[in-house]
């Protein structure tokens, strides 16, 4: 028999390979970790949940059922699962589906990020989804992902055009303070999707934003007056008017007491857990802000509509809470119905010199009564002669009607955001607070007459959908937007600066009189405001002559940079043939210079949501 030696140095290089082979075998273990993240109280599944592999910038959230998987190294044994609001908990990894309950504390508020190279432990919830790390993990075996039907409805956009000052020189619009469109279209670039255009309102998406705009003085108007004109960064040859409206701020201490009435829709579309689960929680916070003198009721309609909380102080939060717990989805949707007996309980208690609200927090799928758009504004027409103001909160995804949502804010002397997630819901129910429940100014409206001696042409950008008739401005009976206390709306035209001779039409800059002509190079245009106290229907005017005074982009306000970068975002996403020049960098690296204070971060958030579009 023939036999072979190996020698002592290849002994210790075959066992050095062997090593080498299990070190790197081990390196790439790893293993499928899945499980659900629920509510310890409420016992349902939370809706995008973080859960990080400790040690690791390794994580994901979790999905509307409260569902998450990972790969997980085997070496890593540690998961930590965190969510606005709620205790985080450190669990171990388990090889079966892991259940793991968060309880609600109240005082978790955090926004900071996790720093991967230093692996500190101290990081706060990440205000992003999966996609922002440029990619979507694919789901691991047996894991169903069939999405339902998407049957998501949006009321059509016609983008403004160009109009000519000698033929047009009126522009006339009501205000818009609703934000829903920006955290909509949100929801979409964070599931790796680009929105439907008709989803992008870009008044709405620059309105999103707090802007360090001065306040009214001691005059007591509700609110103050500010324009910016600078060149336009999407189109060189244009110039950019900016026109932004402030809003009496008042302290929380200076608000009256509130008459609430929460309509909530509990039918079987809203079982989703971006849905009714997500509304409780909203509520919940709400209730955290309520003092002895508010008074909450809750309204719940399914197949039917009925009372689950009579009015009661907000000096009772446990009372609340305890009804908040109780709402389970189940059934079809008589919206109509439950709007009627919403108004009815809050006509029922009625606060003279207090807020008179009902908020409604729906996805708008109405399917049974009062359900067609004709019949609902004809409701909500009659429903708002009350006094009583109108929330609209919009919750959940694949059925969503936003058309439906904006018709009923708009003609229910109210505002609307969609709440696509519990930092939102803290955005609009306790940062914004007075702007959302508090009505300083109703049936606002603008008109603008452009000086054509100086302006050839101008475009509005946005406010498709709140454009009024000339003849309107000055029709007290006119439906128009509220603003809010500390509320600012921001408008944008895009101008062509070139003299044109006009003809006389007796208008302010189109007169031949001699006593007229001194103003034409001197004034851009006059800009008239429209406004009715919240508890009167005479209307309230204030006039501005607008300076024409060109500065350069670099020179001008953060307020104008920032507000501008927001508009090319919304003309980006909607393919606008406008935008001629302005890309994703651009709008990054103009956004990026004007963030100013950005206390509550939302601004730099949208540095993130600009990378996320440029990566789709």
């Amino acid at each position: 028999m023939l036999h072979h030696t190996i020698s002592s140095g290849m002994q210790r290089i075959i066992f050095g390979f062997l090593l080498l082979c299990l070190f790197t075998t081990q390196a790439h273990a790893q293993r499928y970790v899945q499980g659900y993240v629920v509510d310890a109280d409420l016992k349902e599944g939370i809706f995008a949940a973080h859960v990080i592999v400790a040690d690791s910038d390794n994580g994901t959230v979790t999905d509307s059922t409260g569902y998450f998987w990972l790969e997980v190294p085997y070496w890593r044994d540690t998961l930590i699962i965190r969510y606005p609001f709620h205790a985080t908990e450190r669990v171990a990894v388990q090889e079966d589906t892991m259940l793991i309950e968060l309880s609600y504390s109240g005082g978790l508020d955090t926004v900071a990020t996790f720093d991967p190279e230093t692996y500190e432990e101290n990081y706060s919830i990440v205000r992003r989804d999966y996609v922002l790390s440029g990619k979507r993990p694919m789901p691991p075996p047996n894991v169903s992902t069939n999405p339902s039907h998407n049957t998501e409805d949006y009321t059509p956009i016609v983008e403004n055009g160009e109009q000519q000052t000698w033929e047009s020189p009126l522009s006339t619009f009501s205000i818009d303070v609703d934000r829903a469109s920006y955290s909509n279209v949100r929801r979409y670039l964070r599931q790796g999707q680009r929105p439907p255009e008709d989803a992008v309102r870009i008044e709405e998406l620059i309105n999103y934003f707090d802007y360090d705009y001065a306040g009214p003085g001691d005059e007591g108007e509700p609110f103050s007056l500010h324009a910016e004109l600078s060149e336009c960064p999407w189109n060189k040859e244009r110039h950019l008017l900016h026109l932004a409206l402030q809003g009496r701020r008042l302290d929380r201490s200076q608000l009256p007491p509130s008459n609430l009435v929460f309509l909530m829709d509990v039918s079987g579309s809203m079982q989703q857990q971006n849905k009714l689960s997500l509304a409780k929680q909203a509520m919940r916070l709400l209730v955290e802000e309520l003092r002895p003198a508010d008074r909450v009721a809750i309204v719940v309609y399914a197949g039917a509509a009925g009372v689950v909380l009579p009015p009661t102080p907000g000096s009772q939060p446990q009372k609340i809470r305890e009804a908040i717990n109780s709402m389970e989805a189940g059934g079809s949707t008589a919206g109509g119905e439950g709007i009627k007996l919403a108004y009815q309980l809050a006509r029922e208690h009625f606060l003279p010199r207090g807020n008179n609200r009902v908020i409604l927090a729906t996805d708008g799928d109405f399917n049974v009564g009062v359900s067609s758009d004709g019949g609902l504004t004809r409701l909500i027409e009659q429903e708002r002669e009350s006094g009583v103001f109108l929330s609209v909160l919009g919750f959940g995804q694949g059925n969503y009607k936003d058309n439906k949502m904006e018709l009923l804010a708009d003609k229910g002397n109210g505002n609307y955001a969609y709440i696509d997630g519990l930092a939102e819901a803290k955005k609009v129910l306790v940062e914004e607070l007075p702007g959302t429940l508090f009505t300083i100014a109703k049936d606002v409206k603008l008109q603008l007459e452009f000086n054509p001696g100086v302006v050839q042409s101008y475009r509005l950008v946005g406010y498709e959908n709140r454009l009024l008739d000339n003849e309107d401005f000055n029709n007290d009976a006119k439906d128009a937007g509220e603003l809010g206390a500390g509320h600012t709306v921001t408008a944008l035209y895009e101008l062509q600066l070139k003299p044109k001779q006009a003809k006389d039409t007796g208008l302010r800059y189109q007169s031949t009189s001699l006593s007229r002509k001194g103003r034409k190079g001197k004034e851009l245009g006059f800009l008239e405001l429209r406004y009715k106290d919240p508890a009167n229907e005479k209307s309230c005017l204030l006039s501005f002559a607008l300076d024409n005074a060109p500065e350069a982009l670099a020179a001008t306000s953060n307020d104008f940079r920032f507000a501008t970068a927001v508009a090319g975002f919304g003309m980006k996403l909607r393919g606008s043939s406008y935008n001629r020049s302005l890309d994703w960098p651009d709008i990054h690296a103009l956004a990026k210079g004007a963030l100013g204070a950005d206390q509550q971060g939302h601004k730099t958030a949208f540095l993130e949501l600009v990378k996320v579009a440029e990566g789709l």
